[in-house]
């Protein structure tokens, strides 16, 4: 999706991204390509040989678990999109939402637009989380996106987040089976009173049972959205997302 590149912007890039990105590339050959979102544009970091870097991956034998190893955080989501625009209608204005899982970031951009307070876009992937810094600089959104590691199978980085967050979102997490119980109670420890939980999943990925514990615990919604988008070839695809809606009773 092409869009006018703001060479103001490029100009004004702060020397940290520069740090950043002179790191970044010595693992990855990576530039910035723009995406229209909206009515916007945004800035974002793309491998640009992904098959070549998958197959420099399999050379080394660095895959062993595919859904774990592979640079799923490098790929576009469409559901972040999805997530990202979906959170509007959450009265966003004067609120914190943490992203969990926010790979290279897109949703916590997208949604840097609709007035929350803070945003905290984690991940527990350090290539991830310099993906993700490097797009919140180049947009110039570091006031508003704090990027920061975080593992919700680890509770001992809770001290980390005593105010809690009145939104916990994620996109396309949910495919992990073992992470469903110590999601839950990280959403236990850290949705503030009257807090919401949003994950969204492409129905294809969809986890029932995901929504079947959360119960126990929360208020469960589920809905679906239709969406249209683009393939790698450019071909118009149809997808449905399943938005699930977690709230302390």
């Amino acid at each position: 999706m092409p869009c006018s590149p703001d060479a103001a912007a490029d100009a004004a890039a702060p020397a940290e991204l520069d740090r950043l990105l002179a790191d970044i590339r010595k693992t990855f050959d990576a530039d910035f390509e723009p995406l229209e979102v909206d009515d916007g544009c945004l800035d974002v970091l793309t491998v640009r040989d992904m098959p070549r870097h998958l197959d420099a991956l399999l050379r080394r034998g660095a895959i062993h678990d595919p859904m774990k190893d592979l640079p799923l955080w490098a790929k576009v989501w469409p559901g972040s999109f999805v997530l990202g625009r979906f959170l509007r209608t959450q009265e966003p204005a004067g609120k914190r939402l943490l992203e969990i899982g926010a790979g290279c970031a897109i949703c916590s951009m997208v949604a840097a637009r609709y007035g929350f307070a803070h945003i905290v876009a984690s991940d527990n992937v350090a290539d991830a989380l310099a993906f993700a810094r490097a797009n919140v600089l180049k947009n110039h959104l570091e006031d508003r996106i704090e990027v920061r590691h975080l593992d919700v199978t680890t509770p001992g980085q809770d001290a980390r987040f005593p105010e809690g967050f009145d939104i916990i979102a994620a996109s396309e997490l949910l495919y992990l089976d073992e992470l469903h119980r110590p999601l839950l109670k990280f959403l236990e420890r850290h949705l503030a009173p009257g807090g919401k939980a949003l994950f969204c999943t492409d129905l294809a990925r969809a986890k029932p049972r995901f929504a079947k514990l959360a119960a126990k615990s929360f208020s469960v919604q589920e809905g679906k959205i239709g969406v249209k988008s683009r393939d790698e070839d450019g071909a118009e695809q149809r997808r449905i997302y399943t938005i699930c809606i977690l709230e302390r009773p």
